[in-house]
């Protein structure tokens, strides 16, 4: 049974499949590797260190052609998805919403293509779960690289010459990517905020320092699957109302609300930001869905009266070593659900929920 992975398109994404520390980890299971020359020398990842561990440094055509497990991060192009051989599996973060025809053109040739966005949030699937391995860490790097450009100190400071009042910040939406955010910024000495639909979060904010703000009458907006669901209008205005309120005074606002599978909710709207104070920042996280602040622009910044707008969607390009081990680790512990070591065969059991659901069917 043998297991690979190619390079990205590095301009787009540095981020990397398979480790050499998890490379080993695959080889002591009784799998093959397979991995591109070069595709980790970016990291620092040499492929002597691919090589130490066992693994097989080989081209691009000949990883695809001989796995019969591939690994990637995001969907390959049509030139290397034609050499795919059949039978095989493909396994990664494949937007599926998106790219349902493309990928049910793959699963016609007998490939089966595993998108992990998919996978159900239950107890045994934390440890394959992609998407908070990686918002963890974009909540923490959004709010650095917002702090990076705010023209004044964070914490609080006395000193003879006068006191400096500690930064005001707002975090919108506290999922994994939220939560990351209020820590961080409170460990930095900055007095945090934090709104979300789902008044479960309440708890979770003020366990981390944070003012939860709750809008008056609300009700819980959360699925079963623990993710935010659409709120209602009247939530949608009395929301608008507190949050215009709030962002009089806020300093740096971290924009993390999405839903699944649709539009970013318009949260901060064009008169809320004619409303905040000059030299404020606010930094969408959610750009890649349309942005939760109106003027956000994908990978663009924007300012509007004063105020400093950040749309960003490869934010993880900026810790790539650091995603590539987490997201190495989620795929290693997937495949392991789907391997059948004893049979050396991969088994696609529909009775597994966590295969059932992440199987782009």
């Amino acid at each position: 049974m043998i297991i690979g992975s190619i390079s990205e398109n590095k301009q787009l994404e540095k981020r990397i499949s398979i480790t050499p520390e998890i490379s080993k980890k695959y080889i002591s299971s009784g799998l093959e590797v397979l991995i591109e020359k070069g595709s980790g020398e970016h990291l620092g990842f040499s492929d002597d260190d691919f090589f130490k561990e066992g693994c097989k440094l080989e081209s691009k055509e000949t990883v695809l052609n001989k796995s019969n497990i591939v690994l990637q991060l995001n969907l390959p192009d049509d030139k290397n998805l034609d050499l795919l051989k059949e039978n095989s599996v493909l396994i990664g973060n494949f937007n599926s919403n998106y790219n349902k025809e493309k990928i049910l053109k793959i699963s016609s040739r007998k490939i089966s293509v595993f998108s992990l966005e998919l996978l159900p949030r239950i107890t045994r699937a934390q440890s394959m779960d992609i998407l908070s391995s990686q918002a963890n860490l974009a909540g923490y790097k959004a709010v650095l690289d917002s702090f990076a450009i705010f023209r004044k100190a964070i914490p609080m400071m006395m000193t003879a010459a006068g006191t400096i009042s500690a930064a005001k910040v707002l975090v919108v939406g506290a999922g994994v990517a939220g939560l990351q955010a209020i820590a961080t910024a409170k460990r930095m000495g900055a007095i945090v905020f934090s709104t979300d639909v789902r008044l479960a979060s309440k708890e979770q904010v003020e366990s981390l320092g944070g003012k939860f703000l709750v809008v008056e009458g609300a009700e819980n907006l959360e699925t079963e699957g623990g993710y935010a669901k659409e709120a209602s209008n009247e939530f949608k205005k009395k929301q608008e109302d507190l949050i215009t309120e709030t962002l009089k005074k806020i300093d740096i606002v971290i924009c993390t609300a999405l839903i699944p599978g649709k539009k970013a909710p318009k949260i901060i709207n064009e008169k809320m930001i004619e409303n905040m104070k000059p030299g404020s920042i606010i930094y969408d996280l959610a750009a890649s869905q349309g942005g939760n602040a109106a003027f956000t622009k994908a990978d663009e910044i924007v300012e509007k009266n004063g105020v400093i707008i950040l749309g960003e969607t490869t934010i993880l390009n900026k810790l790539p070593t650091s995603a590539s081990n987490l997201y190495a680790k989620n795929l290693f512990n997937f495949v392991m659900n789907l391997y059948d070591n004893k049979n050396n065969k991969i088994n696609i059991n529909l009775e597994d929920e966590i295969i059932n659901k992440t199987l782009v069917k």
